[in-house]
């Protein structure tokens, strides 16, 4: 059961991430942008693309699907919408690769939109979202949030992250400079990334720990930072894949849980879903975990990173740690993880951030990594994340 690894991302398009919003565009115009990039990327055309997977856009609440291939002025066979926060680009991935091992479709372009500015009109102003003010909680009427966590004081992701890292801490101890080398050896490969927006600044140990309390025990250099930006990807049959420009990169395992939306309903605040997913993508796969050339794994707290590589099953329960501090995670290193910087050295532009790690892994298998290119790379593991770990996804990428 499961994929047959006859679906391969031939074409990806990164937006470079801004910390200002400096490109005021609507959803549709930035969507039609990086379906265009990306499949000029992979050397095909727009007339190929017959799915799409989407998440939500500003213009239109309802109908978006067709709002948007009417924007594009094609018709498709396929046409899904995913909300899974940070898991939502991965599990358009693994969609897309099976609508078109089913036979529904052939090319899919899947598209995260990530954060920007989106223009107004003092004629028609745009609603401020529950969004704005609760993050991913919801204060709407009806909402357990609402009733039950909001109330008092239980919302947001930097509070119900630190309530996790705390909970570690009590059951395994806690390494705060373990911790702290996670975003210090991705900034080391967001030096080495051109479009990082990291790129220029180097990091070490001393600067995390010494940077500003956000949330006992989580600095702010080990939470993500907002930007602007989008990410995309094209997803092809095995025919469209041998006409593409680039080296195929075959989607051979995934799995996806979801069991929660806040951890006040979790059996447990230390066994992700990653733990379900994993298993499900290495099976499927037909792969074990030595056998990956690297990983990108979705961070954006450090004390995330630390629970999907355990619960992924690249070290014990309560080894986390150690195994960080061991291991060289840089694209020179002995466990490369996050070639391009991840989000903490990336940056997270909204959901695009998931689809960060899609490519990251993609961009490594076909070769085109540039200085942090791995001297080898066939197979990378890519986990996506919503929520507080409440919304997991993982992908087993491979090359010919």
């Amino acid at each position: 059961m499961g994929l047959k690894g006859e679906a391969a991302i031939v074409g990806f398009s990164e937006m470079a991430p801004t910390r200002k919003p400096i490109d005021q565009a609507f959803d549709l115009e930035r969507w039609a942008r990086l379906a265009a990039s990306t499949i000029a990327d992979a050397g095909l055309s727009l007339s190929d693309v017959d799915g799409i997977v989407t998440h939500s856009i500003s213009e239109s609440h309802t109908f978006i699907p067709s709002t948007i291939v009417e924007y594009l002025g094609i018709g498709v066979n396929f046409a899904e919408i995913v909300d899974l926060g940070g898991a939502t680009a991965a599990g358009g991935v693994w969609r897309a690769a099976a609508a078109i091992e089913l036979g529904l479709c052939e090319a899919v372009l899947v598209v995260t939109l990530g954060s920007h500015t989106v223009p107004t009109s003092p004629l028609k102003p745009r609603e401020v979202s529950q969004g704005y003010h609760f993050g991913a909680s919801s204060n709407i009427y009806g909402s357990p949030q609402a009733e039950f966590e909001i109330p008092y004081g239980n919302l947001g992701q930097n509070g119900p992250y630190a309530q996790v890292a705390q909970r570690y801490a009590y059951e395994y101890g806690y390494d705060e400079r373990a911790l702290a080398k996670i975003p210090v050896d991705q900034r080391v490969n967001a030096n080495h990334h051109p479009g990082a927006i990291f790129h220029d600044v180097p990091l070490a140990i001393e600067d995390v720990l010494a940077s500003r309390m956000i949330a006992a025990p989580l600095h702010i250099l080990e939470i993500v930072m907002p930007v602007q930006g989008g990410a995309a990807v094209l997803v092809t049959s095995e025919r469209l894949a041998r006409k593409a420009r680039h080296r195929p990169v075959w989607i051979s395992g995934f799995g996806e849980h979801v069991p929660y939306k806040t951890p006040t309903y979790a059996k447990s605040l230390l066994d992700t879903p990653m733990k379900t997913v994993a298993a499900s993508a290495f099976a499927m796969a037909r792969i074990e975990r030595t056998d990956v050339d690297m990983v990108s794994i979705y961070d954006c707290y450090t004390i995330t990173v630390l629970l999907e590589l355990e619960d992924a099953g690249f070290c014990e329960k309560g080894q986390g740690a150690r195994f960080l501090a061991e291991r060289d995670l840089t694209f020179r290193g002995d466990f490369p993880m996050n070639t391009a910087g991840g989000q903490l050295g990336f940056g997270q532009a909204g959901l695009a951030g998931g689809m960060h790690h899609v490519i990251d892994g993609t961009r490594q298998i076909m070769g085109r990594a540039g200085r942090t290119q791995l001297a080898e790379c066939s197979r990378a593991f890519v986990t996506g994340n919503g929520g507080i770990l409440g919304e997991q996804t993982a992908l087993v990428l491979i090359g010919d």
